[in-house]
């Protein structure tokens, strides 16, 4: 039976380079977010999770679907996939990594190896629609 690990992610793009997140002992990068608290919308997951990793706040006026992607979790067994619900949206303050984040990153299309599966995804379809360099 495949396990479903249900997340929320933001997509925060500048100069075509999109915002990623790599957690302390990791080595991929993935797009900021997390997973839902009992009760919680997507909206307010979005902005708590963004809020807890770098520090700043999601503009709830300004979120928008971007779209549902799925693909292998990394470090995960063969029957367990990620579902990330993406959203964009404007913020408020200056990125800076926090609770487990240790760094951040733009990463262009070029930069697509050093991210996780998922990422590697939405990076995908990103790039088909210009978005990405």
């Amino acid at each position: 039976m495949t396990k479903i690990i249900d997340k929320v992610a933001w997509i925060h793009i500048q100069d075509q380079h999109l915002l990623c997140a790599r957690s302390k002992g990791k080595s991929l990068y993935y797009i900021p977010g997390g997973k839902r608290e009992t009760g919680e919308s997507d909206e307010q997951t979005l902005i708590r999770e963004v809020e807890e990793e770098l520090s700043v706040r999601i503009q709830p006026a300004s979120i928008s679907s971007f779209g549902v992607f799925e693909a292998a979790a990394d470090g995960k067994g063969e029957d367990t996939i990620v579902r990330m619900s993406c959203y964009t949206g404007e913020y408020e303050g200056s990125i800076q990594p926090a609770s487990e984040i240790e760094t951040t990153a733009w990463l262009g299309y070029e930069d697509i190896e050093h991210a996780s599966a998922a990422t590697r995804l939405i990076m995908e379809e990103l790039h088909q629609r210009g978005l990405l360099v």
